[in-house]
């Protein structure tokens, strides 16, 4: 008598290995999309803060050259008073300027619309406080051949000069870095380790000319 039974499977065993299987798949696939977006976030995460590191850098720069300015007002405006000294109103004008312009100090990770209006309102002032004392100079001929005067009109000619050339590069590098973190994806991850938009310079009326310090 021939034996016609078929092979008695385990069909519980079969299933526990096809649940092994698919949980395997589930898992790698899972744990690549990890490795992804761990690659992702070193990247974009390293590219903003490099983008943001030359912002600050940029903004040194800047906050530098206006130093140097407040500088140089401080010895124009103790020379002009060795000719000029009873030009006390302009003077103090021009000291008080410099010294509400040289208190303003903004942090690079604090660049918002706010701080970066009251840095150029204060620097604005002081420049246009230095308009004024140029006009008072040109009552006083023998002040403005002086060689001490002279040297020192030149190099805060320069600084102006620098100064416009840095705010440019400035803006260059913040809307470098703003369009960084509005990019998608790049935007998800800006939010989530917290970099925060730069604000830019604005041209003020009359910002497109170095102010007037020649007085030849």
């Amino acid at each position: 008598m021939e034996n016609n039974s078929k092979p008695n499977f385990d069909k519980n065993l079969q299933t526990k290995g096809a649940g092994c299987l698919g949980a395997f798949i589930i898992g790698g696939i899972i744990g690549f999309l990890i490795i992804i977006l761990l690659i992702m976030s070193y990247s974009y995460y390293n590219g903003l803060v490099t983008r943001e590191e030359k912002v600050n850098a940029q903004w040194a720069q800047v906050e530098n050259l206006y130093q140097q300015r407040a500088d140089l007002v401080n010895n124009l405006v103790a020379t002009v008073k060795g000719y000029a000294s009873h030009e006390n109103k302009t003077l103090t004008e021009v000291v008080e300027a410099r010294a509400k312009a040289t208190s303003i100090s903004v942090s690079p990770e604090k660049l918002d619309e706010t701080s970066l209006k009251a840095f150029e309102e204060a620097q604005q002032n002081l420049t246009s406080t230095l308009a004024r004392l140029m006009v008072v100079v040109e009552n006083y001929p023998d002040l403005k051949a002086n060689q001490n005067f002279i040297m020192l009109q030149t190099q805060l000619q320069q600084i102006e000069n620098k100064i416009a050339n840095e705010r440019n590069l400035f803006n260059e590098a913040a809307r470098e870095y703003n369009t960084a973190i509005r990019k998608f994806p790049r935007n998800i991850f800006a939010k989530i380790f917290n970099f925060e938009p730069k604000a830019y310079f604005k041209a003020m009326e009359g910002a497109d000319k170095a102010p007037i310090v020649n007085f030849e």
